[in-house]
């Protein structure tokens, strides 16, 4: 069996190890840890000409259509150059979660806006807690008619402060089969944003909901199926 890369991947690891030696030097990483955003537009815009926003998203839906394992290659280039910003959070929280959960209407939707870097997403999983459990998840979502509403806290969720959506999983019902995962505009009333400090001064963010009204449409999967 060979374990090794194919042409094709090791071309897509070359390229991006070039082109983050030059767009991504450690001196915009330093200037990162500074900035309020934690990354530049256009950095972000010129790595969605190459498709990486949307490396595994499909073809049909604005991506590259390549694959798990060519996403992973381009992920220890970003390792390697310490890119910093919302690439990992929208590409496997926002990309990859609708990929794997998404209805048809919402991969037509949104695919095609993180795929060409116009929409930037995160996951919204860790709370006060800090448990990766199902019992560690309290933000409470009622049901309201049309709408569920949303009131609890997350922490430590990652570039939230500059996205355009989250992927917020959410207690819907009791024990282990009451979570479910919506899909949330981020500049809905009643969302907040406050940046932590951190060592490393990645930007880490504790995201707040206070009566925030989500569309049912926004599920992502089933209820209690998160």
């Amino acid at each position: 069996m060979d374990l090794g890369l194919s042409e094709e991947q090791e071309l897509l690891k070359n390229f991006a190890r070039d082109f983050l030696e030059k767009e991504c030097p450690e001196q915009h990483v330093r200037d990162m840890e500074e900035d309020e955003k934690g990354y530049t537009p256009d950095l972000w815009k010129k790595m969605a000409e190459q498709g990486w926003q949307g490396l595994t998203v499909p073809e049909e839906q604005g991506g590259s259509g390549m694959g798990f394992i060519d996403f992973i290659i381009l992920v220890e280039e970003f390792g390697r150059a310490l890119v910093p910003g919302p690439f990992l959070p929208t590409a496997v929280g926002g990309a990859i979660a609708l990929m794997e959960g998404g209805s048809d209407e919402q991969k037509k939707q949104y695919l095609p806006k993180i795929a060409s870097g116009e929409q930037i997403w995160t996951f919204a999983l860790t709370e006060p807690t800090a448990r990766f459990d199902a019992e560690g998840v309290e933000l409470e979502a009622k049901e309201d008619g049309d709408n569920y509403v949303l009131n609890g806290t997350k922490l430590f969720i990652r570039d939230a402060h500059v996205t355009d959506y989250m992927t917020v999983v959410v207690r819907t019902g009791k024990g282990e089969e009451g979570i479910s995962v919506l899909i949330v505009d981020s500049k809905s009333d009643g969302v907040s944003f406050e940046q932590l400090k951190t060592i490393a001064s990645d930007k880490q963010c504790e995201v707040k909901f206070e009566n925030v009204k989500v569309p049912k449409a926004n599920l992502l999967g089933e209820a209690g199926k998160g």
